[in-house]
């Protein structure tokens, strides 16, 4: 009832980045918007050209679907549908539909009149995306060089790219991105469980104010960084994942071609050790 009461506070004109009036309307509980009607076409289109491109492969395996991108004589040029074209035109698509969402989510902002936090981060969602699609294919002259569309054909993509810089784990911003990944997690998990156990007791008991929380991390790690810290951290923790996962995959390629253990070398040759 709390948030049926509130819809009128809501649901008031204005905020909108483009269209005006003209596009500022909801479908039941939904903002739609300029940008809420571009990411439903973005994504129809997309959706539609995958359906395309898997009819063409006769494959009616939701695991066997496998839309890739052109074969590396093309560069970074246009390639007949058949042949990479509509891997092209998904991709178009896809980045169309995640930057419509996220101005959608600044229009909301808005008309909420809170920060922009929730599309920046998922901003750093899109970029990594548009690293794997875009800037690394880019920086490597073809346009083959992006991951396929598809469950196994995906997965299969990882596994020859790991395989090919040997050990891709030894990549020193792939474990500082599966560092914050795990930190995430944990984090997150820490933050649920004592929020959960303070705000949902036994029957017959209260519900504990939030400085039991922080008391419960203070004798248990000495320190409590209190509730609006513990979100900027983990917000500060899941965009270093991101951030990090994209810059692992960047320098593979462009700026690194060896195997990822022989970037150690320099350790090896430290003075110290001589």
């Amino acid at each position: 009832m709390a948030m049926l009461n509130f819809e009128k506070k809501y649901r008031v004109r204005g905020g909108t980045l483009l269209g005006g009036d003209l596009f500022d309307f909801w479908v039941g509980p939904f903002y739609v918007g300029f940008f809420g009607v571009t990411t439903f076409i973005f994504s129809l289109v997309g959706v539609a050209m995958i359906a395309y491109g898997t009819a063409l492969d006769h494959v009616w395996n939701i695991w066997q679907i496998n839309i890739a991108p052109p074969d590396l004589k093309y560069g970074l040029g246009l390639a007949p549908l058949k042949e990479g074209g509509i891997w092209q035109i998904v991709t178009v698509c896809a980045l169309g539909a995640f930057g419509s969402w996220a101005l959608r989510e600044v229009e909301i902002c808005r008309k909420l009149g809170i920060g922009y936090h929730v599309p920046i981060a998922f901003g750093f969602a899109i970029l990594a995306y548009t690293t794997l699609v875009v800037f690394r294919p880019v920086l490597m002259g073809a346009w083959g060089y992006g991951f396929p569309y598809g469950i196994l054909s995906h997965l299969d993509w990882v596994s020859n790219t790991g395989y090919q810089y040997l050990h891709f784990h030894y990549n020193p911003a792939h474990m500082l991105a599966i560092t914050f990944f795990f930190t995430t997690c944990l984090a997150l998990a820490m933050h649920g469980a004592v929020i959960v156990s303070a705000a949902n007791p036994r029957q017959g008991e209260t519900v504990r104010p939030t400085e039991y929380e922080d008391w419960f991390f203070r004798d248990v790690v000495g320190y409590s960084i209190g509730t609006l810290g513990i979100h900027r951290l983990g917000l500060f923790l899941a965009l270093s994942a991101v951030f990090w996962s994209a810059v692992c995959i960047l320098i593979s390629g462009p700026f690194w071609t060896k195997g990822w253990p022989e970037w150690w070398n320099w350790w090896l040759n430290l003075p110290i050790w001589r």
